[in-house]
C-alpha cells in the first residue's frame, strides 16, 4: 500500500496544531486515502454529512470526541437526516432513550459548523456546486445526484469519513474525483419505452430499481426516450439505482452536463454492454418492489418522501388531495426537510394536505428512527427507496405504486393501481 502525498497544511493538522479534534479527522483521512489507493488530497468547496445519523453510542462518542477536540469544517457543509425530528418526535412511536442521545449528536454536529438543513435533498434549498466542483457527499441519493445532475464530483463517502473531509477540507484524489473514472459504461436504450410509459412519474423510480440490479455499480448512460424526465424524475432514478446497485453516477444523453452525447459520455469508447428495457420488464421490476402486499389488500400506512419530498412533490400532491379525505384506517405520512415545508408553508400547499389528514415530519426518515407503531405493519409508498429498504429495514409489507395510486390507496383504504401506462405496447 502506497503512502499518500501530504502537503504543509495537511502535515501541520496531523501534527496536532489546530486541536486533537482536527488531528484525529486528518489521520483518519489520511489512513483512507491510503486504503483507496490514492496519491494525494485535493481540496474540496463543500460537504454533506451523512454521519449526523444517529446509529448508536459508537456514533455520538465519534462526533463528541471532534466537537470537544474542536474540530470545525473549513467548507460549507449541510446535514443530512438525522436520528430524530428534534421537535416532533413525541407525535410517533419514538422512545426517549433513542431521542436523547440522537438529539445530543445532532448538536455535536452543529457546533462543529455545520448547517442544521438535516435533510438527504440539500440541493433542493442550498447553493449547489458547480459542474466539476470537487466536494464531498455523503448519503447515496445525494451522491448520486450531485454526480449526475449536477455534474458535481464526489466519490462514496461513508459515515465517519465525510466529517473528516469536511474538517480538514480535503478528501482523497481518487474514484470519481477524477475524470478518468467518470466514463459511461452500460448504454441503457429506452426506445422501447411506449410513449404512455415514459410519461408516467412513476417510471423513473422502477427504472432506476431495474437499472440497478443489473449495472450493480458501472456507470450507466440512459438514451433513446420519447420523453425527458425533470428534476425529480432524476432524484427518484438515481435514489433507487443507488439502493438497489450502489450507483454513484449516471448520465443521459442530452440532458446530464457530462452527457452533451453519446461519444462524450463514453469517452469517445463503446459501452460494455446494453440494456434494452420494455414494458415487460419494467412491469416485472414495479411489481418486484411490492413485499407481500398484494393489489387490494388493506393498507395502515401510505409515505412519501425518499428523497425528502420537494416543493413541486407538494404542489402535486395537494392537487391530488384537494378536497378529499383519507380513509380513517391509513395515515398518510410526507418525510421532508425543514426548509421545505417552511416553503410548502408558505406556498398553501399544507392546507389541502393537513385537510386531507396527511402528516408531516422532517430532521429524519422512517427508515432511520424507531418512529412507527407496532400496528403499522402494511406500508405503501412511490419511493423505490423506501420499498427496497422496508422489508429487511422496517420488516413490514410494502406495496409500490405512482403518487397518484398512493393517494387513491389512502382514500379507499387498500392498494389500488392504475396498470393503464404499464400494459401499453411499444
Amino acid at each position: 500500500m502506497k503512502s499518500v502525498r501530504l502537503d504543509e497544511r495537511d502535515v501541520a493538522l496531523l501534527a496536532g496544531r489546530e486541536g486533537e479534534g482536527t488531528r484525529m479527522a486528518m489521520s483518519i483521512l489520511a489512513r483512507m486515502a491510503e486504503v483507496v489507493g490514492a496519491r494525494e488530497l485535493l481540496d474540496i468547496t463543500g460537504a454533506h454529512i451523512d454521519s449526523s445519523l444517529y446509529q448508536g453510542p459508537a456514533t455520538l462518542e465519534f462526533a463528541e470526541r471532534l466537537a470537544h477536540g474542536g474540530a470545525r469544517v473549513r467548507v460549507p457543509t449541510t446535514l443530512n437526516v438525522s436520528g430524530v425530528d428534534e421537535y416532533g418526535w413525541r407525535d410517533w412511536d419514538v422512545p426517549e432513550v433513542w431521542a436523547e442521545p440522537a438529539r445530543r449528536q445532532m448538536e455535536a454536529y452543529e457546533a462543529m459548523g455545520c448547517e442544521p438543513t438535516w435533510t438527504c435533498a440539500p440541493y433542493q434549498t442550498q447553493p449547489r456546486p458547480d459542474v466539476g466542483e470537487q466536494i464531498a457527499w455523503g448519503e447515496s441519493s445525494a451522491i448520486v445526484f450531485a454526480n449526475s445532475v449536477l455534474g458535481a464530483r464526489t466519490e462514496r463517502y461513508p459515515d465517519l469519513l465525510d466529517i473528516c473531509c469536511a474538517v480538514t477540507g480535503r478528501a482523497p484524489a481518487a474514484g470519481l474525483h477524477l475524470r478518468e473514472n467518470r466514463a459511461g459504461e452500460i448504454l441503457v436504450d429506452l426506445s422501447g419505452v411506449p410513449e404512455a410509459l415514459a410519461v408516467e412519474p412513476a417510471l423513473y423510480p422502477v427504472l432506476g430499481h431495474w437499472v440497478g440490479l443489473r449495472v450493480r455499480g458501472r456507470i450507466p448512460v440512459f438514451g433513446g426516450l420519447t420523453a425527458q424526465p425533470g428534476e425529480d424524475d432524476l432524484k427518484a432514478l438515481g435514489a433507487a439505482m443507488a439502493s438497489s446497485g450502489a450507483v454513484a453516477l449516471f448520465h443521459w444523453i442530452g440532458l446530464t452536463p457530462e452527457a452533451p452525447d453519446r461519444a462524450t459520455a463514453f469517452h469517445g469508447r463503446e459501452p460494455a454492454e446494453v440494456l434494452s428495457p420494455g414494458p415487460a420488464e419494467l412491469r416485472e421490476a414495479r411489481d418486484e418492489l411490492g413485499s407481500g402486499l398484494a393489489d387490494a389488500e388493506g393498507l395502515d400506512l401510505v409515505v412519501l418522501g425518499s428523497p425528502h419530498f420537494s416543493l413541486s412533490e407538494f404542489a402535486t400532491l395537494a392537487r391530488l388531495v384537494e378536497g378529499r379525505r383519507r380513509h380513517p384506517g391509513v395515515r398518510l405520512l410526507i418525510t421532508t426537510g425543514r426548509a421545505v415545508r417552511t416553503l410548502a408553508g408558505q406556498a398553501g400547499y399544507l392546507q389541502a394536505i393537513e385537510a386531507f389528514g396527511g402528516e408531516l415530519t422532517v430532521d429524519t426518515c422512517i427508515l432511520t428512527t424507531p418512529m412507527l407503531p407496532d400496528g403499522i405493519r402494511r406500508i405503501m409508498t412511490n419511493s423505490a427507496k423506501y420499498a427496497w429498504y422496508t422489508p429487511s429495514l422496517l420488516e413490514r409489507a410494502v406495496a409500490f405504486g405512482s403518487l397518484a395510486d398512493c393517494v387513491e390507496s389512502a382514500v379507499a383504504g387498500r392498494v389500488m393501481r392504475d396498470d393503464g401506462a404499464w400494459t401499453a405496447e411499444p
